[in-house]
């Protein structure tokens, strides 16, 4: 698809049209007036997968759905079960909603919800809210699932709304990939999915909540952010992940919308090798940055300042947090480091060179790797590199901000950039995990949080704001902090 970028040029983008995805068949998407053309950050990473993030296309679309869902104020709702109870201490028993059936034909029932968490726990990797979780799922009778965990588990309805936990037919699982077309029970089909290019997803007629308003979705991955802009201005692309803050300025001010987001732009320091395995090293970079400045550099005041990990999409956070007892900062002269980021958050980059000559103002000496996320992740996730900058999410999973911590910064966590490793910080996240929900779990939550800022194992930098991209006669779209919600079955576009 070719593009008009902001000099007048064209710029090439290397996915499927917006108005028209092509399905892997061959055939082209569904004609209509009514369908809803979308254009999204980043292409899948794992093929759809429903046990990666990949998950979160899968409910941003509403093709694929979970047992409970969350409400804002981060509370368990009725999804796919009708209700629940906590029989014991490690024991919850789900009621399954009768009448629905998945996009294949298929009926929901306790076996099918059997099949679908079962085989999430037993993936390779783990999804990540099961991190450190053992779930066992059996169906004692019909119409009713039991989830029985290893240790207590007070969050586990929040836990089991996360996209990485939605329940797909039968058929999803009968051997290979876990396969998200056709499977689902959402308002909306996903009838094809084209690798990186993009997807294609028709209204469901049988759906078993209100029916969809637009006849189906035409889905573009854009990695580039100026492309992404550019479909929203020209009308190329109804709804637009993520404008670029710095392309906010160029779009109709009618068309884009601010959501303050538990998304923290963070630096991880590689604590287990290289000059970062000195605390006093890892000072000195943390108080080499200036946050104030990316924010109004970068983002152009579209961010907050972090003081901590967790940001003002969670305002308990502020109102709990301690300042932590830090290791005094080492002189630093001439110590050579590696710092990687990834290009598909166009601010990134601009953030790396920022953080580079600050960095390199305080005695280090810095060489950049900055790549698309795809061709990224697993260098990071090895300890490829002394410093990596990611945006992060900070509350995906359950609606709660432990299931991140513990990915993060846990021994054992899956996610774990800094390859950090404290029995401290694992005990404080383990009681923050074990507390029922309240202002007892908020407060375990920050003991834990100054204990992770106090070893500098991360320097948040700042919370981000996301700009989100509705063309005029777009109605119903969901502006969710939480990133899980996008289309909604209200969700209407005028001819």
């Amino acid at each position: 698809m070719l593009l008009k970028s902001l000099s007048g040029g064209l710029l090439l983008v290397g996915v499927a049209a917006l108005t028209a995805c092509v399905p892997s068949d061959g055939e082209e998407a569904t004609e209509g007036d009514d369908r809803l053309s979308i254009a999204m950050l980043q292409p899948p990473r794992s093929g759809l997968s429903p046990f990666s993030d990949d998950a979160f296309k899968l409910s941003r679309w509403r093709t694929a759905e979970t047992l409970v869902s969350l409400d804002a104020d981060g509370l368990a709702r009725p999804a796919l079960a009708t209700s629940w109870e906590q029989t014991d201490d490690r024991t919850w028993r789900f009621e399954v909603r009768d009448g629905v059936h998945f996009h294949d034909g298929a009926g929901l029932d306790a076996a099918a919800v059997v099949t679908a968490l079962t085989a999430a726990a037993a993936s390779t990797p783990v999804p990540r809210i099961l991190d450190g979780v053992d779930l066992e799922v059996t169906s004692p009778e019909a119409g009713v699932v039991e989830v029985r965990t290893g240790d207590t588990d007070p969050l586990l309805p929040q836990r089991l709304s996360s996209p990485q936990l939605s329940i797909l037919s039968p058929a999803a699982y009968d051997g290979g990939p876990v396969d998200p077309v056709g499977t689902g029970t959402g308002p909306f089909e996903l009838v094809a999915s084209n690798g990186t290019s993009g997807a294609t997803l028709d209204r469901f007629e049988d759906y078993w909540g209100e029916p969809a308003q637009v006849s189906g979705l035409d889905v573009a991955y854009v990695p580039d952010g100026t492309a992404r802009a550019a479909a929203l201005r020209t009308g190329e692309a109804d709804v637009v992940e993520a404008v670029p803050v710095g392309q906010a300025a160029q779009v109709d001010p009618d068309l884009v919308h601010e959501v303050p987001m538990p998304r923290t732009n963070t630096l991880y320091l590689n604590t287990s090798e290289g000059p970062f395995a000195d605390p006093a090293v890892r000072a000195a970079a943390r108080q080499a940055v200036d946050r104030a400045r990316l924010v109004a550099d970068v983002y152009e005041g579209r961010a907050d300042v972090a003081a901590g990990l967790l940001g003002p999409a969670l305002p308990w956070a502020a109102d709990l947090r301690a300042e932590p007892e830090r290791t005094a900062p080492a002189r630093v002269d001439g110590v050579p480091i590696t710092l990687g980021t990834f290009t598909d958050r166009a601010e990134l980059p601009e953030v790396a060179v920022l953080v580079e000559q600050e960095l390199e103002a305080a005695g280090f000496e810095v060489t950049q790797d900055v790549r698309e996320y795809q061709y990224i992740e697993a260098d990071a996730l090895d300890g490829a590199f002394d410093v990596f900058i990611l945006s992060r999410a900070t509350v995906l999973d359950s609606g709660d901000p432990v299931a991140y911590l513990v990915s993060d910064f846990s021994c054992d966590g899956s996610f774990n950039i800094s390859q950090f490793c404290d029995r401290e910080v694992d005990r404080l996240l383990a009681e923050a995990g074990r507390t029922p929900a309240g202002e007892e779990r908020q407060a375990a939550i920050m003991r834990a949080e100054a204990a992770i800022l106090a070893r500098d194992a991360a320097v948040p930098l700042l919370h981000e704001r996301v700009v989100q991209g509705e063309a005029a006669g777009v109605g119903g779209v969901a502006r969710d902090p939480r990133e899980r919600e996008l289309v909604l079955a209200s969700t209407t576009l005028e001819p």
